[in-house]
């Protein structure tokens, strides 16, 4: 592990870790092309410059609007005629009918937003030299360095979880060097600055301080309720400190410190009567006795333990250890490897940053926002994105990670109850495809997305898979009731098809994808108020039933565990084998919706039929061969480009389909066109962390898959990844995995058991070897050993 001091020296001569260091010769342009730092609760963003250095600083509950609610009362009693509407062909009725009575008012949902901006003005240095700026994944700690006629300046900054700060030192090769002007300035909605109802405040505090104190705006009818304030504190050695009204002054110091902490006023998505002047107070009175030092330190523990868990080492090159921009631009014209690693990496270190145990869930931007309004309003998009930015949590070792997306479901059946009781006539909870800050749960944005009604079984899945990977009793107790009412309400609400042979969703859709379903065609909306494609309206659609497979196969294995229910598991069972079945149409390609139809875009960006494949579990080559050319023929027909979250989707799609060079070759399109230098990706243009993360997942399907009744290690592993090491990875059933392949093929393997189990191994042909022992295999290939709760074992392969 680096000191900040040499960093500079260390990345000039590539003597760093590739996997774990993003550096660049130039600070970021732009706010997209900045370093990231979070706790979990505060984030900030550091552009790196010389002059003026920007901070941009965000704290996870700093939302629009104040509680509320978009349940609609008797919806209900419309829905049997949008049902019948739907199973008699006529989509556009259908489509209106539901947007009148079963859409949640309001339609759209509160936005997150930016907190502060921290200028700090150096006079004299635009003129810098020898200029680096880098990220270290491993400590947190984003850095920059440059000359300044004869004096070297450094700066360091990192977001502490343990002391909830965010800590930034600023130091000098020279004594008394360090002069600059610091201005915490709030954001505003300047797009609605005529009738928004937001504020700030900028104010001096002492002699050695910032303040900055504002209120959310009000948004769509939604009182603005949250207040907040925002601190910062300056330590000096030598030269002088000077508050003038809301700016702060050094003069010729030898050592700066800033600390900067955040709060509102929120406490719950009901109660937002917590006092963040008194949250700011505790947080900055505890590090009053504490050196800068000490602080770092208990940061760089609570980190590394995290990130520390899990090394992925691929082969080294010519373009290994250049700034990440440059290797990035030319990873199309030579081998890189390493350049994955270090993407995968840095989706783990955003997951660290962005979701903390007793914290929000990383939103569509994780923790970090420059905006006050965001694309998609940086909310919790459930129709794909945020369960893909949680894919990554149990394989890449970080599962305590997916405690705030668990609560966040917990707290959705809230109003998902009362949507399914008004809206639907069901019992359990129903939860569609977006919420935010204050946990809504009806349909928003209109029709042609709020017919999801599967976005609460998804996360249901996604939150299982933690007791999958740690099977864990006690889990399965808390979060069980969480899954029975969301299998109570599709229950209720699974229609007969008139075929006579399905139960259906009704109404359903496939986000967001628009069916060439007779009759239509792009027509004026009445909800959104503007021209769309076409209805996205259906009856049992595939992802539906894919989603609910899963959701009624988990739901029987939790009442299994735990012995409960068992009349209500034999229903749940029987109703599975109803669902409309996986179909082949007759162009070659897996059904996207139960009729054979085709789509009004072409290479659409979601791969929701699919879900099966990957990240669900109702497809593999093993269990259903006869349906792979279908799902390879969806792959290939939308093919390899799109937005940054679809491609890291495609990458793990076609890992599932055991097909590496396919993988990494959508991972150089990605690199080239949907990544940021920072390693953020894109959604075309707007940031968003879904595709880092993913691509977290991707990398781990590429290397090691355990979803199929057995592990299975490199069963998509590219030419280019020959060799490599991977230290740390888990697998489902409670084990965690290290090891080492060469030419290709994996040489050594060792398990560790976090509980007692049966660790099942694909042998893939090759002997295996414990204890000197060779270890047999079943008629399916497959090694059994028998493990004990803590024990390990090496396995050796000849």
């Amino acid at each position: 592990m680096l000191c900040a001091q040499d960093y500079r020296p260390a990345l000039e001569s590539g003597s760093f870790d590739p996997a774990t260091v993003a550096w660049y010769r130039k600070p970021a342009a732009k706010w997209e092309e900045a370093m990231p730092v979070g706790n979990g609760r505060i984030g900030a963003m550091i552009y790196g410059r010389t002059d003026e250095e920007i901070i941009q600083l965000n704290e996870e509950t700093y939302w629009s609007g104040g509680p509320y609610s978009t349940v609609v009362r008797g919806g209900h009693e419309k829905l049997p005629e949008i049902q019948r509407l739907v199973f008699n062909g006529e989509m556009l009725k259908a489509h209106n009918l539901f947007g009148r009575h079963l859409m949640g008012y309001p339609v759209e949902q509160m936005k997150y937003q930016s907190l502060a901006n921290l200028h700090l003005t150096f006079p004299g240095s635009a003129e810098a030299t020898d200029y680096v700026r880098w990220l270290d994944l491993r400590t947190g700690i984003a850095g920059v360095s440059y000359q300044v006629g004869s004096v070297r300046y450094l700066r360091e900054v990192f977001a502490s979880q343990p002391d909830q700060v965010i800590a930034i030192r600023i130091t000098a090769d020279r004594p008394g060097s360090i002069s600059f002007t610091a201005n915490l300035r709030g954001v505003r909605n300047q797009a609605h600055s005529n009738y928004g109802t937001d504020y700030f405040q900028m104010n001096g505090r002492d002699q050695n301080g910032l303040v900055l104190t504002g209120k959310s705006t009000d948004y769509l009818g939604v009182e603005g309720k949250l207040h907040y304030e925002a601190r910062l504190e300056v330590r000096n050695s030598g030269g002088s400190v000077k508050v003038e009204d809301y700016l702060l002054h050094v003069q010729n110091a030898d050592e700066v410190i800033l600390y900067f902490a955040a709060a509102t006023n929120f406490i719950n998505y009901q109660d937002v009567s917590g006092n963040p002047q008194a949250r700011n107070e505790k947080t900055l009175k505890a590090i009053e006795g504490k050196t800068f030092g000490s602080i770092r330190d208990l940061h760089l523990k609570d980190i590394e333990q995290l990130m520390g868990r899990v090394k992925l080492e691929l082969p080294a090159t010519g373009l290994t250890f250049k700034p990440t921009d440059e290797r990035m631009s030319k990873n199309e014209g030579g081998p890189d490897p390493s350049l994955a690693s270090l993407c995968y990496q840095f989706g783990r270190y955003l997951m660290v940053s962005s979701s903390r145990p007793g914290t929000q869930p990383a939103n569509l931007q994780g923790i970090w926002n420059n905006d006050q309004n965001p694309a998609w309003d940086s909310k919790y998009t459930t129709n794909i994105n945020t369960e893909m930015n949680y894919w990554l949590a149990e394989p890449a070792n970080l599962s305590e990670c997916i405690e705030p997306l668990v609560t966040m479901i917990r707290e959705l059946t809230d109003q998902g109850a009362q949507v399914a009781r008004e809206h639907y006539g069901a019992r359990g909870w129903v939860f569609h495809q977006n919420t935010d800050l204050w946990r809504v749960a009806a349909p928003m944005d209109g029709p042609t997305w709020g017919t999801f009604t599967t976005g609460g079984a998804w996360l249901a899945n996604t939150a299982w898979s933690h007791y999958q990977y740690r099977p864990d009793r006690a889990f399965a107790e808390s979060f069980y009731p969480v899954m029975k009412g969301s299998v109570m309400f599709f229950l209720d609400f699974l229609r007969p098809h008139p075929n006579g042979k399905w139960l259906v969703t009704n109404p359903s859709t496939s986000p967001e994808n628009f069916p060439a379903s007779p009759g239509n065609k792009r027509y004026f909306d009445e909800v959104t108020g503007s021209y769309i494609p076409g209805t996205t309206i259906c009856a049992g659609s595939s992802i539906d039933m894919q989603i609910l497979r899963d959701l009624f196969a988990n739901f029987t294995e939790a009442a299994e565990v735990l012995g409960q229910d068992a009349e209500m598991v034999a229903k749940v069972r029987e109703i599975r084998e109803m669902l409309v079945p996986a179909q082949a149409g007759a162009d070659g390609m897996l059904q996207e919706w139960a009729d054979d139809w085709g789509q009004l875009e072409k290479n659409h960006r979601h791969f929701s039929h699919l879900y099966g494949l990957y990240p669900g579990d109702n497809f593999s080559i093993n269990r259903t061969p006869e349906l792979m050319p279908a799902l390879r023929a969806v792959l290939e027909q939308r093919g390899d480009g799109g937005t940054g979250w679809s491609r890291s989707w495609k990458m793990a799609l076609w890992a599932r389909l055991k097909d590496g060079e396919r993988a990494a070759d959508i991972f150089d399109g990605y690199l080239l066109e949907q990544c940021y230098p920072s390693l953020f990706s894109k959604y075309f243009t707007p940031l968003q962390v879904d595709g880092s993360m993913g691509l977290t997942a991707a990398v781990s399907e590429m290397l090691v898959q355990s979803h199929d009744g057995a592990v299975e290690l490199l069963p998509a592993l590219p030419k280019s990844w020959s060799s490599g090491h991977f230290e740390g990875v888990r697998v489902r059933g409670g084990f965690q995995l290290s090891l080492k392949w060469n030419a290709g093929k994996v040489s050594e393997l060792k398990v560790i058991a976090d509980q007692a189990g049966e660790f099942r191994l694909r042998t893939g042909g090759n002997e295996l070897f414990l204890n000197n022992r060779k270890i047999k295999s079943n008629g399916t290939g497959t090694a059994v050993i028998k493990m004990k709760k803590g024990e390990e074992q090496m396995i050796l392969f000849r």
